[in-house]
């Protein structure tokens, strides 16, 4: 906290890394230049991809805060449940040091009964808390259990939750026992969350070039410090219809404005093309979680040999969950023919990242790996076959 104090101060800047991280992980990004006014490096989650390290300025982080403090209400306390090597984590920090109240951490892995008990030594006027959709969704199964627990999650006077869409299941559950749940879209290259409930807070502005969300405003990051290739793909200016430049950053999120409000549909490279019709994986998600026991699930592509790619899902193993069948029907109701996966297979928990977010790339390789192993099973039975087969035929010819 005190580092980061005098990195937001004019001070040296600071980059938080995860527990375990060896001084050869890093030597290359400290050895990179970095770009002026940088108070603080934070890398991106890379739950798509490799991490990249983000450059942000103390004016970008520092007004990121305030306006989420105006869109909430006033500064509060922060119970920190993230990582504070990720955006979401370290945000939580500079608010509290916007605000002058001391954070609240929560000790070792997140875990809802730990956080209940938590969150009853606060003593701020204001409480606030960030979360992904996994953890609220865990917290809600608590709090739908525990009247005790449901109070102190009511004490709450904002609960953000993003890193992934919340569902509309959710949003009813926390809707239902009076949570003060509030959706936050952002991503480390807006110094964290930028849009509040579809929203934009503060002077963030958004438009859709394309079917992409990009996004300008105060808070932009500076760039990339370890891919100066990439600042010139997804930071662009344009000159306005007043004459003025204006920096924008592109999200690579599909997504529409809807009556002012933003709605996200997917990230743009997220969608499989089967039967010659485009179909997004993470529309094939938000379906398939909104059915009971489905709430983990994932949606991936996988080649198929008639229909060039077709979407399979994986999901934690819960016990009561709704069948294969049902889930089928309802994506092809929403989303048609195309989107239905031919299959789902079960792991007993997907690995995922220090923020919570799945790790896709994990994931995928797992799939990969169980699909191999059934070819080496199917070809060896194949292969079975054929020598019975031979042996036959030799023993009617003798």
């Amino acid at each position: 906290m005190a580092a980061l104090a005098d990195a937001l101060g004019d001070g040296a800047p600071v980059l938080p890394l995860p527990p375990g991280t060896e001084p050869s992980d890093v030597e290359a990004l400290l050895d990179a230049p970095l770009p002026a006014e940088t108070a603080l490096v934070i890398r991106t989650s890379g739950s798509t991809g490799v991490p990249k390290a983000v450059a942000l300025s103390a004016s970008s982080l520092l007004a990121s805060a305030r306006f989420t403090h105006e869109a909430l209400g006033g500064p509060g306390g922060w119970l920190v449940t993230l990582p504070s090597h990720l955006i979401s984590g370290a945000q939580m920090l500079v608010r509290s040091v916007v605000s002058g109240i001391d954070p609240v951490f929560l000790d070792g892995h997140f875990d809802p009964a730990s956080l209940v008990h938590t969150a009853e030594r606060m003593s701020a006027e204001r409480r606030y808390v960030s979360l992904v959709p996994v953890q609220f969704s865990r917290l809600l199964d608590l709090a739908e259990q525990d009247p005790d627990a449901a109070d102190t999650l009511r004490r709450f006077d904002a609960v953000l939750v993003g890193g992934q869409a919340v569902s509309l299941e959710l949003r009813r559950r926390a809707h239902d026992l009076g949570v003060a749940l509030r959706r936050s879209y952002g991503m480390t290259e807006t110094s964290g969350g930028c849009v509040y409930d579809g929203v934009e807070i503060g002077d963030t502005r958004v438009r859709i070039r394309g079917g992409e969300v990009q996004l300008a405003g105060s808070t932009l990051a500076l760039g990339y410090v370890d891919a100066p290739e990439a600042i010139a793909d997804r930071f662009i200016e344009e000159c306005g219809r007043d004459g003025e430049m204006t920096r924008w950053y592109r999200t690579g999120d599909a997504g529409e404005l809807l009556g002012g409000m933003l709605t996200v549909t997917g990230r743009l490279d997220r969608v499989l093309v089967s039967g010659g019709v485009n179909v997004s994986l993470d529309r094939i998600e938000e379906v398939a979680r909104e059915q009971r026991g489905w709430e983990s699930a994932i949606a991936l592509a996988t080649p198929h040999p008639e229909w060039g790619q077709r979407p399979t899902l994986v999901i934690e193993t819960v016990a009561d969950a709704v069948p294969f069948d049902d889930v089928q029907a309802a994506i092809r109701d929403r989303l048609g023919p195309a989107a239905v996966p031919e299959w789902a297979n079960e792991m007993a928990e997907i690995p995922r990242l220090l923020g919570g977010k799945p790790d896709l790339i994990a994931v995928e390789a797992w799939v990969q790996q169980l699909r191999q192993s059934f070819r080496e099973i199917r070809d060896a039975e194949t292969g079975s076959r054929r020598t019975d087969a031979h042996t036959v035929h030799r023993e009617d010819h003798a």
